[in-house]
């Protein structure tokens, strides 16, 4: 299988684990804003809700030994339960309206759960067009539900989808 059928296989496999990952989501109550993610001096421009999963790939440490790493997220962005962009590696976040940032990660805290994917705070690097998203300077992921994968795996290059879901804000700087 190549590279790009084991993508193709991944989005479509996204799309199916999307329900549930929003399942996981809705048994959620909205989360404290943990002080390692904080934006002070910001002011939220959208929130929108992620539906996907985080990609793992089989591979060798310095030992030799092999197991699960974090490859890249897969997920659709939503406002009021409608689609309207796409989360994806970079980590980059793309608007309908064409708009898109790309972040690098600023700060973390641990999800609700050992199973949880981490809170982060992304300090943004780059975007892309206008629109909704184009003054954004901060994300945060907050609101985390799954995601997580650890432990050994049998065969390198091998790729595995864990669903997750979660908040993410998108900030700017006031004034």
């Amino acid at each position: 299988m190549t590279l790009g059928d084991a993508r193709g296989l991944l989005s479509l496999s996204i799309l199916a684990l999307a329900p549930l990952a929003l399942a996981l989501r809705a048994a959620r109550a909205p989360a404290e804003i943990p002080a390692a993610i904080a934006a002070p001096g910001e002011t939220p421009v959208v929130t929108l809700q992620a539906a996907g999963a985080q990609i793992y790939e089989c591979r060798a440490g310095a030992d030799g030994t092999l197991a699960w790493a974090f490859r890249e997220p897969i997920a659709t962005l939503m406002l009021e339960g409608k689609t309207i962009g796409r989360h994806y590696a970079g980590p980059t976040w793309e608007h309908a309206d064409g708009s898109a940032v790309t972040g690098k990660a600023a700060g973390n805290a641990p999800g609700a759960t050992a199973n949880d994917v981490a809170c982060l705070k992304l300090e943004v690097v780059g975007r892309r067009g206008n629109g909704t998203l184009d003054s954004v300077t901060t994300v945060q992921r907050i609101n985390t539900r799954g995601g997580v994968l650890r432990g050994a795996c049998e065969q390198a290059g091998a790729l595995l989808s864990v669903p997750y879901s979660a908040d993410y804000v998108f900030l700017r700087k006031r004034g």
